[in-house]
């Protein structure tokens, strides 16, 4: 296996620490076994999320002392909405203070001017998709294949069923449809890429029947790079003309800046449509602050204008890719169930494969996130049963997501991940899964909050 060498130094470190297993023990008691009540200084390796965790380049950190705190009209925001507007070739661009807020104010405007609930998309994601469901709204996925099929070496799986997404506009009729959603480097899918191609056929579609497309860019610098590197005619572009005739085909965009942004926080809200701009311009100001700066302070409108170029850079982005590539290859070969070909932000782990004898109601995906934390003081996290099916439907997959923020861990820590993974391994038939003790009222997100503990049996 080829070892990424990474295209940076180090300059700054921020110690970490290994807690003995006994007091990550009882670390994850009083977390009531959800790793996301642990602290995350008590964490030695952090793979919950890829977002807000990068780590910061030295121009980023140069242009945070040029950042402007004035409320309206900063020059920090003419610096990030010249870059957003250069990148995407949008005009009518709305900050807020991060993805979700970003995905609240677009998905909720385009349901009320539409007065239209169904949203098809490639697959939600979880913040997503509640902010449909809590909206009255029903979220579709409609995935073009089986992700854990083995014997699929489809370099793209995370674009849409194009049939699927046909047959149910003609089923519901395009009146019904609030939009259609594609979701870039697809986090539900195993961070699985969505080809050229089959943005191109979803355009088609939504011209066919006059409904909106909607992008979450969140990553788009990896779903380019995956294009540039194995789709035909894109070898030789430059990885920002690929991202840019991949943005050519949307209408409407959100992204969680703090992603392929490479920034701590900040998102924006980026449409060609101006009434729907200025629908959205007061949403923007009740909820999230004024228009110039949608909830950010200069310093991180500072970062995301740096930062959305530099994801762009072909040495990052091979490093990126192949840092992701080589813990999947290490865990891979000890016989980890690793979802392959390896995705964009995070290595997925099928826990339901890993860990059979634990029925499906006792969330293994999420126990296997327990265990993890408890044999090494690294943190992932669930996405099942847990994250998807409490609306009455039991999501396809139940996958351990180890995301992998960028800039910020070597290869070495890399390889201590395949390390712990050889100790769970050796006694994982004795791991008991997890029963849920409480979980809040609001759909979708009792994933973040869940109270669970070990069950005796499973």
């Amino acid at each position: 296996m080829k070892v990424p060498y990474e295209p940076f130094k180090i300059r700054v470190v921020e110690p970490i620490r290994l807690l003995p297993r006994e007091i990550r023990k009882v670390k994850l008691e009083e977390a009531y076994w959800n790793v996301f009540g642990i602290r995350s200084e008590d964490i030695y390796i952090d793979l919950l999320t890829d977002s807000g965790t990068s780590g910061l380049s030295i121009y980023q950190l140069a242009a945070i002392m040029a950042g402007d705190e004035a409320y309206a009209g900063s020059r920090s925001w003419y610096r990030f909405r010249d870059t957003v507007r250069n990148i995407l070739g949008v005009d009518y661009i709305l900050p807020t203070h991060q993805g979700r807020s970003a995905e609240r104010i677009l998905y909720t405007s385009l349901m009320d001017m539409r007065r239209a609930y169904i949203v098809p998309a490639n697959t939600h994601f979880d913040t997503g998709r509640a902010v449909i469901l809590n909206y009255g709204g029903r979220p579709v996925d409609l995935p073009k294949g089986n992700i854990t099929d083995k014997n699929d070496f489809d370099r793209f799986k995370g674009g849409f069923d194009l049939d699927k997404l046909d047959m149910l506009i003609k089923k519901e009729g395009p009146d019904k449809i609030a939009f259609i959603l594609i979701v870039l480097t697809n986090n539900t899918l195993a961070g699985q890429p969505v080809s050229m191609e089959n943005i191109r056929g979803a355009r088609e579609i939504a011209d066919k029947y006059g409904l909106p497309l909607v992008m979450d860019i969140s990553r788009y610098a990896e779903n380019a790079y995956f294009i540039k590197m194995y789709e035909d005619g894109y070898r030789d572009k430059p990885l920002i003309e690929v991202a840019r005739e991949m943005l050519s085909h949307g209408d409407h965009f959100m992204m969680s800046a703090k992603k392929d942004g490479l920034a701590a926080m900040g998102g924006f809200i980026a449409t060609r449509d101006e009434e729907l701009y200025r629908y959205m311009q007061s949403k923007v100001v009740l909820e999230e602050g004024f228009v110039t700066y949608g909830g950010m302070a200069g310093r991180d409108m500072e970062e995301i204008a740096i930062g959305m170029y530099e994801a762009l850079q072909q040495d990052y982005m091979g490093h990126r890719i192949g840092q992701v590539r080589y813990l999947g290859e290490l865990l891979d070969s000890i016989g980890i169930p690793v979802v392959k070909p390896f995705g964009g932000h995070a290595i997925y782990i099928d826990a339901a494969e890993y860990l059979n004898h634990i029925p499906r109601e006792y969330f293994p995906a999420d126990t296997l996130a327990a265990y993890l934390y408890l044999e090494g003081g690294i943190r992932g996290v669930g996405l099942g049963l847990l994250a998807f099916g409490d609306d009455g439907e039991a999501p396809e997959y139940e996958l351990l997501r180890l995301a992998i923020p960028r800039r910020t861990y070597t290869n070495h820590h890399m390889e201590y991940i395949a390390e712990v993974f050889k100790e769970i391994d050796e006694r994982r038939r004795d791991i008991k899964g997890l029963r849920l003790v409480w979980q809040p009222k609001i759909k979708g997100v009792r994933h973040f909050l869940a109270k669970l503990e070990p069950v005796k049996n499973s």
